[in-house]
């Protein structure tokens, strides 16, 4: 049972360090959420990463460290685990540097190559959903079934009318929109099957120091619809809409690199319409995300995206001919 920490987590990891005989410079990294915080060690005559969390916790119980085995096991390039310890809430593992993906493509020459890297990942993770059954991982059993999914739009309806904009939707199109978000839910739940990051875009992929691809904070690895990843990444925190023709290419793309793995066909009209449904919920998502976080947590560089983002969604919907309440509400409301 995990138990909330009273000591920093500076301090417990200074105790942790002392435990080994480690006088270790401590660096402290910009901490990725508030329930863990990140430092730059020196562990076996290398540098190492210690993530900290806010609790104790179980070894065989915590997500984090269920699902790296499972990505390992799947030769997947997440970090190695060196040492853990639960009760002091610390786990050390691989340094890949500070590269983030994100900052490289937007200055690279080579964005287009770095972004079918990414996308040969995603199939890959794909590829080892088998082996999550098979080791009965928790990413195993956790879908993006139709209660999941609903909840997140309703996150969305709350925090973009309510919190963000200050405002409610009248009874008729708050039903309006909840029909259709269930409409959407149950068509994108009957097609989860597949193992998912859940949230692979370009601040969770690295470059470690040999310029090689690794994948962080996959922790929330879940079953979902073949198309999650790639919606993800390719349409998380854009500025404007994808150009189609290019689109196309990397969807048509990502199904290749499925063929190759002996993934199966499938059939890219069919595939393209998954998309664009998943499109419509996985942004939605993120704007209700981004308004919760830029009016509770501050962090109003998010802003900037919803606009953009909500064009995206209207674009997808008009492509599939559906959710004309939702269609209206976005353009009576950006």
């Amino acid at each position: 049972m995990s138990q909330t920490l009273t000591e920093s987590a500076f301090e417990r990891l200074q105790t942790f360090l002392s435990k080994h005989q480690n006088d270790s410079p401590i660096e402290v990294l910009t901490p990725d959420a508030s329930t863990r915080e990140y430092f730059r060690i020196n562990w076996v005559n290398q540098t190492a990463i210690a993530c900290v969390y806010a609790e104790s916790f179980a070894e065989q119980e915590h997500n984090f460290l269920d699902v790296t085995k499972l990505f390992l096991a799947g030769d997947l390039p997440v970090a190695e685990i060196y040492t853990v310890d639960g009760d002091s809430g610390v786990i050390v593992l691989e340094d890949f540097g500070d590269t983030i993906l994100r900052d490289v493509l937007n200055q690279s020459n080579e964005k287009e190559k770095l972004l079918d890297e990414a996308i040969a990942l995603i199939a890959k993770i794909q590829a080892a959903t088998p082996k999550a059954f098979e080791l009965n991982s928790i990413a195993s059993r956790l879908k993006f079934d139709n209660e999941k999914l609903v909840w997140e739009l309703n996150f969305f309806k709350t925090h973009y009318f309510e919190t963000l904009r200050k405002t409610k939707l009248s009874p008729q199109d708050d039903r309006a929109l909840t029909s259709e978000f269930n409409e959407l839910a149950q068509e994108l739940s009957a097609q989860a099957t597949v193992l998912c990051h859940r949230d692979f875009h370009a601040a969770n992929l690295m470059l470690d120091r040999r310029n090689r691809l690794r994948i962080i904070d996959h922790q929330d690895s879940r079953i979902g619809t073949v198309s999650y990843d790639l919606v993800s990444l390719l349409m998380d925190r854009v500025l404007e809409t994808p150009e189609k023709n290019r689109l196309e290419r990397k969807l048509k793309f990502f199904l290749s690199e499925r063929e190759k793995l002996g993934l199966g066909k499938i059939d890219f009209a069919d595939f393209e319409r998954q998309f664009r449904l998943q499109t419509i919920q996985r942004c939605l998502k993120a704007i209700g995300t981004f308004s919760f976080q830029s009016i509770n947590r501050g962090k109003i560089h998010f802003i900037k995206y919803i606009e953009p983002m909500f064009q995206i969604v209207l674009q997808a919907a008009e492509d599939l001919h559906r959710f004309p309440n939702l269609q209206r509400i976005i353009a009576e409301n950006i």
